[in-house]
């Protein structure tokens, strides 16, 4: 089917010089000439769509323009509400962030991970912290280690200027 904004050719717009006729109740009428499908959905008071163009050869129905043009959108929208975006949440660390804390950002993180978003795990180093890369790394390692369960590691850990950090992905659903 094609979309709203690729509108399908009706009536006299298709070129194609046999057609493969469906009627407005779904039975195939067979494969004719364009104006013999134009004869056949004028005197049911209808419009002939082309709506498979790529067939050999190609597809029209009878049926009423308006009413396609309206089903396909619906058929667009019901498909964006289904679609679902994935986001990627940042937690971010120090080196020497307590024990407690480590936990509770865990947590926000196992919890990102159930909604399905991805996480960036960052590790922040100033000054002399920049000398004790082992401590991020460490941290990061940890958090890998705590989150095995619901998480996979979708980018190791990286170091960019200032900042260590690793992206969670999460495990897919059974």
């Amino acid at each position: 089917m094609l979309s709203t904004t690729n509108k399908a050719r009706k009536n006299r717009q298709i070129r194609a010089r046999e057609i493969r006729v469906i009627g407005e109740d779904g039975a195939q009428i067979g494969i004719m000439s364009v104006d013999e499908a134009l004869v056949i959905a004028e005197s049911r008071g209808l419009d002939l769509v082309e709506v498979a163009p790529n067939a050999k050869p190609p597809v029209c129905k009878v049926m009423d323009y308006g009413k396609y043009l309206y089903e396909e959108k619906k058929k667009a929208q019901e498909a964006k509400k289904r679609q679902t975006q994935i986001q990627v949440k940042e937690v971010k660390f120090r080196p020497h962030t307590d024990d407690h804390d480590i936990e509770t950002k865990v947590r926000h993180i196992r919890r990102f991970l159930d909604d399905g978003d991805r996480c960036k795990v960052t590790v922040f180093f100033r000054g002399r912290e920049m000398a004790h890369k082992d401590l991020g790394e460490a941290i990061l390692q940890r958090i890998v280690e705590m989150t095995a369960d619901v998480a996979k590691v979708e980018q190791a850990s990286r170091f960019e200027g200032r900042t260590m950090f690793l992206v969670l992905a999460p495990l897919p659903k059974k």
